[in-house]
């Protein structure tokens, strides 16, 4: 019988016979995720800067900040949802270490949390 090129004792399989993309399990093909910050840590000091700038009268709205990041009114306003998170959160998240994998906590998974914090805050200031 001819070989296919993925044979029983061969651990991967060559590419010029098989059409794989992997060269070999330590190949150039496959590196190692960089540690890297958490992406939430960094879009909650983003919206913390933006904040001071806005608290300080250098920028006057949020259409500003969009302007000036090149993105959308929308996104930004997701962003600046994280400050409304309560301040012990805001600091577990800032204390998130670096690191290569993908973090559990995600600014998705906040916005509900941030939304829960808005009706909360209203419906206390209504009595």
């Amino acid at each position: 019988k001819p070989d296919r090129g993925c044979g029983n004792d061969v651990p991967v399989c060559d590419p010029a016979r098989s059409g794989s993309s992997l060269r070999s399990i330590s190949g150039s093909s496959i590196s190692p995720r960089e540690a890297k910050t958490p992406r939430v840590v960094e879009l909650l000091r983003k919206a913390m800067e933006w904040q001071s700038l806005m608290d300080s009268g250098q920028i006057t709205s949020q259409a500003d900040i969009a302007r000036r990041e090149g993105i959308t009114r929308a996104r930004v306003s997701q962003v600046m949802g994280l400050l409304r998170l309560a301040p012990e959160h805001r600091a577990r998240i800032l204390a998130m270490p670096i690191t290569a994998r993908r973090p559990a906590i995600t600014e998705r998974i906040l916005r509900p949390k941030t939304v829960v914090a808005d009706r909360g805050s209203a419906a206390s200031s209504d009595s």
